[in-house]
């Protein structure tokens, strides 16, 4: 077993740098059996990844990870201590008063069996809406009752970031979209979090499971084939990003990578990501009860990427179209 790395957030918020993400069990990605699906959880949490992100608009991922809770709970160990959970507030538009916010904030603490919340994670839809700068004092306020432990924010992009900065919000982190195929953090998020001490939560690391040797050599897939939303969503930001052609080659170099190291593409894609300034860890969708890729995560920990392996990576970024011209900052693809 590799030795799990850990990062810390705040002084009493350390997460796994492999959090398992449940937006696969939102019902876009094929049905899922509940019974299976902790089972699953149980045996990612006993291989030291302990760590889970999940939303209130994700389905019954915060109603599996409370049975998840349940069933730690009953071995009688202290194991509950060594979970983290991260869940994200995602409201519509509109007043954003404490009332609302703390039902929102409760709903979600009942359905995951918990008294407080390790770290709720906002996200907004209209930047045009500056409420979203109420909902931020809500939760700070909700953070002082005890309810909320931290707050963290979801696909906000880098002036919204300063924005609350500059009003006396405080965050640990952002969870944004970050992976070979989208480097946009680097732009400016980067330097924002590294002066103000957040943490980056990366997902669409694996690009929904395109970044793997499924792909390589492969035809290039029609939307038939793209039969998961995480699949469809990825495709089209390889075709922004520079297309099949110059995909393949990169799936070429990842091979060659994988294969000097002895892991799979997946596990250095992950390893590359966790390599980046003010990367706190990443985000791997688990198809809870269907597949596991537990070993392949895990093994993203032993993995030393060398100069030339990150020299043969980068080489793409000068290649490919520039993803923050065509398309904006993080979460800038939502709005």
């Amino acid at each position: 077993m590799p030795v799990i790395e850990s990062a810390s957030l705040a002084p009493d918020l350390k997460i796994c740098r492999i959090l398992n993400g449940m937006w696969q069990v939102s019902g876009a990605h094929g049905a899922i059996n509940p019974d299976l699906a902790v089972d699953s959880m149980i045996t990612y949490h006993d291989l030291g990844l302990t760590s889970w992100d999940m939303a209130d608009i994700y389905g019954p991922a915060e109603i599996l990870f409370g049975k998840f809770r349940r069933a730690i709970a009953a071995r009688n160990d202290d194991c509950l201590s060594q979970i983290t959970a991260l869940t994200k507030f995602v409201p519509n538009p509109g007043p954003m008063t404490k009332s609302i916010v703390e039902s929102a904030v409760d709903r979600s603490r009942t359905r995951m069996n918990v008294s407080a919340i390790d770290a709720i994670q906002f996200h907004w839809w209209d930047y045009s809406d500056e409420r979203y700068l109420d909902a931020m004092r809500c939760l700070a306020d909700l953070k002082d009752d005890g309810k909320v432990r931290h707050i963290g924010l979801t696909n906000f992009d880098t002036a919204r970031m300063y924005a609350m900065s500059d009003n006396g919000l405080e965050f640990v982190s952002n969870q944004i979209q970050y992976s070979i195929i989208d480097q946009r953090p680097l732009v400016q998020m980067t330097a924002f979090c590294s002066k103000n001490n957040v943490g980056l939560l990366a997902y669409g690391t694996l690009a929904g499971g395109l970044l793997s040797e499924k792909y390589l050599k492969a035809p290039e897939p029609k939307r038939a084939d793209l039969y998961t939303a995480s699949l469809q969503k990825y495709k089209n930001m390889i075709d922004a990003w520079g297309g099949w052609s110059l995909f393949q080659k990169l799936l070429a170099v990842l091979d060659d990578v994988a294969k000097k190291h002895h892991v799979q593409i997946p596990t250095v894609a992950i390893r590359y990501i966790l390599d980046k300034p003010c990367v706190s860890g990443v985000i791997v969708g688990a198809r809870l009860g269907i597949s596991d890729h537990a070993s392949e995560n895990l093994a993203a920990f032993d993995l030393k990427l060398d100069s030339d392996d990150r020299a043969r990576i980068d080489e793409f970024s000068s290649n490919c179209n520039d993803l923050y011209s065509l398309i904006g900052d993080c979460g800038d693809e939502y709005r």
